[in-house]
């Protein structure tokens, strides 16, 4: 059977949150992250255009801290736009969280400056 793209359905971004719509000045704590508005407006602007957007992180998956209520906090204060969060950890043994990687290969895959 051929795979389709699925025209008829609402497109979807998973977008990543750190160094991606945040940047840290020193050290990686994440409650020091600072917004990138620029990204973020780019992010916003799919919204816009009728996009799902999940964020997604990996944050938690190494250390095994939920990190769902700071990332939502930060998320809101930064006026990013989004339907989904998808944090690397909950004490949920049937929750989906994104793993931590260094490099993801994808077809789809698109780096912030390419939007």
């Amino acid at each position: 059977m051929e795979s389709k793209l699925y025209p008829d359905r609402q497109p979807k971004a998973y977008v990543d949150i750190d160094e991606t719509v945040c940047f840290y000045p020193n050290k990686r704590e994440y409650k020091l992250a600072v917004p990138n508005k620029h990204n973020i407006e780019k992010i916003n602007n799919l919204k816009k255009e009728g996009w799902h957007i999940t964020y997604y992180t990996a944050r938690g998956s190494f250390t095994k801290v939920d990190y769902t209520k700071l990332t939502l906090k930060q998320l809101n204060e930064w006026g990013c736009m989004f339907d989904d969060l998808v944090v690397g950890y909950k004490n949920d043994p049937t929750y989906q969280a994104k793993p931590s990687y260094d490099l993801i290969i994808d077809d789809k895959a698109k780096r912030i400056e390419e939007l």
